[in-house]
């Protein structure tokens, strides 16, 4: 690689900071699963938890600590001597540990929540590096608030824990309230101001209340920043953390503007994704960035046909990368047939133009009354046309009246060489009524032997396929129709057996 492109540690806190979303508690087992999950995914360190805060968490980072190879295993403490010695108790069996504590750095949080001076919060940062570093020679210090810091005491903060042996300074959006040029700023100024942040690794640790924790972050990383603290599915408290997913392949997508690089198997992604989202039951939203079951999904008929021209039309990073089997393409009344084709080819359909014709227009109609046509709905369709005999009749419209006090009532109007016959007739139920009315329409002496209905694919907008025997002039049809709306169904499929009766007439004159 070019020299000046930067390896960019991932700092995951999905055990610590994710977890303190309401409702998303994991226990010792829970948090181990989860923490094997990041260690595949190649994460440089995982926060592990804060050990002072209960007995199940400090066992729970011991579990973590003793079981997990390969990342750095940390764990967050406040600056005081009782927090350092439980998160050290927690750490101390891992392959290699970190100790990571905290203190606000803003005037917000030093006079309203901690109500002390300046100079009283760097006598307690340094005495509390100087103690952690007698456990640990790795010890993160946290500028809690910073991007609301007043950047001159920021710097002098910075610079005494360094002094005092802080090897990773974080420099926190804590509330989210940092703009990307403003907190890329604050990072440039600090690498500038301080000499020693030559010589330690500068983190940054975003949150979205404004939606710009990825941005913040990326920002940060352009102005200097080396490692990013992050979490999986981007939860965290309030608006969530900085997605990892999101900082990962941007800057796997646009190394070009960043020159900087993870070590995250990528590939990894989405099967950490799901993992978290299973343990600590927070849904991802479909349109989540990377990991989203939209993300590589493709509904708009101009997409589609560029995708199947030439994937980097719509997509700038293969779903394969992320752990995606492959992008999707999402079958709707928006769908052209450049797509329909693909699908059909996918299930096992080559079909002519005609027939892609038939097929598209049946596929439109079914789309139209649902919101996703799935690959079960096109087989049904494709199959239904394909079996279809020359329509003398074709569907046009229909209408009932119903109900349980009054006599049901049908008007039906089929097509038949491009005029319109229109009729209208009672019966026993809608589906009897709308027979009834056919009949008179074709003129034929029809009998109906048998007719089902079933649901052939799932959910609420499910397929209904309907199936007639019918018997005219001493023989036998069968009719089949598939549609959201039952009624049509039914009436389809008749219409597609009477179809056949003529069908049958016209050969025997030949």
């Amino acid at each position: 690689m070019n020299e000046q492109v930067r390896k960019i540690d991932i700092f995951d806190t999905t055990l610590r900071d994710g977890e303190q979303v309401p409702g998303a508690k994991l226990n010792a087992h829970q948090k181990v699963e989860i923490a094997r999950q990041l260690a595949r995914l190649n994460v440089d360190i995982i926060e592990a938890g804060f050990p002072i805060s209960s007995p199940g968490d400090l066992d729970a980072v011991q579990r973590v600590s003793r079981e997990i190879k390969g990342p750095i295993i940390a764990a967050l403490a406040r600056t005081v001597k009782e927090d350092i010695d439980a998160v050290w108790e927690g750490i101390k069996e891992a392959e290699r540990p970190r100790i990571h504590m905290v203190l606000g750095s803003s005037d917000i949080h030093l006079e309203n929540k901690l109500r002390m001076d300046r100079e009283k919060a760097i006598e307690m940062g340094v005495e509390s590096v100087k103690y952690a570093k007698r456990f640990c020679p790795d010890i993160e210090y946290s500028t809690e608030d910073a991007s609301r810091a007043d950047l001159e005491f920021l710097c002098r903060i910075i610079e005494a824990v360094i002094k005092a042996g802080a090897t990773v300074i974080n420099i926190p959006d804590t509330v989210g309230y940092a703009i990307p040029e403003q907190y890329g700023g604050i990072i440039k100024h600090i690498r500038e101001k301080i000499p020693a942040t030559d010589h330690v690794i500068i983190s940054v640790h975003c949150h979205n209340d404004l939606g710009l924790a990825t941005s913040n972050s990326l920002a940060a990383i352009k102005n200097g920043a080396s490692q990013v603290e992050c979490t999986i599915n981007s939860i965290g408290e309030r608006a969530g953390n900085t997605a990892m997913e999101e900082v990962v392949m941007a800057l796997k997508v646009r190394s070009d503007y960043y020159d900087a690089y993870t070590g995250i198997k990528t590939t990894e992604l989405m099967r950490t994704s799901k993992m978290v989202s299973r343990i600590m039951n927070i849904p991802v939203q479909p349109n989540k960035a990377i990991i989203g079951s939209n993300a590589f999904a493709h509904s708009s008929g101009i997409h589609q046909d560029g995708i199947l021209k030439d994937r980097s039309t719509y997509e700038i990073m293969k779903p394969e990368d992320v752990g995606v089997t492959q992008h999707r393409m999402v079958l709707t009344a928006r769908s052209g047939r450049s797509a329909l084709r693909h699908k059909l080819k996918e299930i096992g359909f080559e079909l002519n133009q005609e027939m892609i014709d038939r097929v598209y227009k049946r596929f439109l109609s079914v789309a139209d009354a649902k919101k996703e046509v799935t690959e079960e709905d096109l087989q049904v369709i494709a199959e239904i046309e394909l079996s279809k005999v020359p329509e003398t009749f074709s569907l046009n419209k229909i209408q009932t009246v119903c109900g349980n006090d009054i006599m049901t009532m049908a008007a039906v109007s089929l097509k038949k060489n491009g005029d319109i016959t229109m009729d209208t007739a009672g019966g026993n139920g809608p589906v009897d009524a709308l027979f009834k009315t056919i009949n008179r329409i074709v003129g034929k002496d029809i009998k109906l032997n048998k007719f089902s209905l079933n649901a052939i694919t799932e959910g609420t907008d499910a397929l209904g396929e309907a199936h007639v025997e019918i018997e005219a002039n001493g023989a036998k049809f069968t009719g089949r129709a598939t549609s959201p709306d039952i009624i049509e169904a039914s009436v389809r499929a008749y219409i597609n057996a009477i179809n056949r009766v003529f069908a049958a007439e016209i050969m025997n004159e030949s």
